[in-house]
């Protein structure tokens, strides 16, 4: 009955959609598992802006705000000045132009013996005067810029002081915050693991317990979810150095407890293990204990192994058991005569393929 159980498999459609949906069913377990360790991020970690304050002169920094505010105003009024200086500048130039006309003027005037009038000569005076005037103004703006930026460069220098006296004051900020940051960030990785891990041991447990459930597509949807959602947490928060050694060690264990399983099982094969492998060994004509080819009937002078025998025996099915026979390698028999209906069948299945009856197999490890 458990023989007929297993062979429930489902039809091809089915097994592809249980295959699918358990693919999906991982995805959304670790976009559920995901929402949980972004919800243990949203812890609140330390403030530079607070370590800060612990180790910072408040007399430097309100220093530095001071000159900060100077300097700005000292910027401004530096751009103030060189707006002035160039609109003096072009005044300049045009009471240049003018003179220059007033010149050409006098100067055509004395070619054709004609003297000015007494309004050009005064608006050439004043021109003059005025000129002049834009000129020394041009020039005190100048000396003024001068001394301004004097003064700004007084005040960079100044500011560039305290600012180095500020970061060797925030040293000790930026360690002691690092520090607790690392802190932060490894209280946060046990907060994950103590979720996920547990969660890990349960899905490995019943993983193990459970692999002939029905339901063993959800457990391994879950397990996997699981485990890809630690992974990720741990290269998250370790450093690379570390998560290597780790993984490699990870996978060493992993891969070391399947092969000892599978050692074990080959050592100690189960009963539906050991009776799979004597219905392959049966289909090319092996002795399903140490492989040597069953030569009966037209195939006692053929040679063939596990590999060769599906081009060297024929395709069609073969009838010609028609008495005992027992390995001449290792001595086991391999063809018996059935009890119930006195016909030829194989010794090492469970039924006889003439009647049906069944028989007790007695399993054996393999050597």
């Amino acid at each position: 009955m458990k023989e007929k159980e297993n062979n429930k498999r489902g039809t091809g459609g089915t097994r592809f959609l249980i295959h699918l949906f358990t693919a999906f069913l991982g995805i959304l377990i670790f976009w559920l598992l995901g929402f949980m360790v972004r919800d243990i991020e949203s812890l609140q970690g330390p403030e530079y802006a607070l370590i800060e304050s612990k180790h910072l002169d408040q007399s430097v920094i309100m220093r530095k705000e001071r000159l900060e505010a100077q300097l700005a105003k000292m910027e401004r009024r530096i751009t103030s000045k060189h707006e002035e200086q160039r609109l003096t500048g072009d005044s300049s130039q045009n009471l240049q132009r003018t003179i220059n006309q007033f010149l050409d003027l006098q100067k055509i005037s004395i070619e054709k013996a004609i003297s000015l009038s007494e309004a050009d000569k005064e608006n050439l005076s004043l021109s003059l005067k005025h000129f002049f005037e834009s000129q020394r103004r041009y020039q005190e703006l100048n000396k003024r810029l001068t001394e301004l930026t004097s003064q700004k460069h007084r005040l960079d220098n100044e500011k560039r002081s305290i600012e180095q006296q500020i970061e060797e004051q925030t040293r000790p900020a930026h360690d002691e915050f690092r520090k607790l940051t690392q802190l932060h960030r490894l209280r946060l990785a046990l907060y994950q693991l103590s979720i996920l891990v547990p969660l890990l041991l349960i899905a490995g447990y019943l993983l193990i317990g459970k692999r002939r459930s029905i339901y063993f597509p959800f457990l391994l949807a879950f397990g996997a979810a699981t485990l890809l959602k630690v992974g990720f947490v741990i290269h998250g928060y370790l450093p690379i150095r570390y998560f290597k050694y780790i993984l490699t060690v990870t996978l060493i264990i992993v891969v070391a407890r399947l092969l000892v399983h599978l050692v074990r099982i080959k050592a100690f094969p189960k009963p539906d293990l050991l009776m799979r492998q004597y219905r392959e060994a049966y289909e090319q004509f092996l002795c399903p204990v140490c492989e040597y080819p069953i030569r009966i009937g037209p195939l006692k002078f053929l040679s063939w192994d596990r590999r060769t025998a599906y081009k060297i025996l024929p395709q069609q099915k073969f009838t010609g058991k028609n008495e005992p026979y027992i390995c001449p390698s290792c001595g086991t028999g391999l063809f018996e005569q059935c009890p119930s209906c006195q016909q030829i069948r194989h010794a090492l299945l469970i039924h006889c393929e003439h009647c049906g009856s069944k028989k007790i197999i007695p399993y054996t490890a393999q050597t």
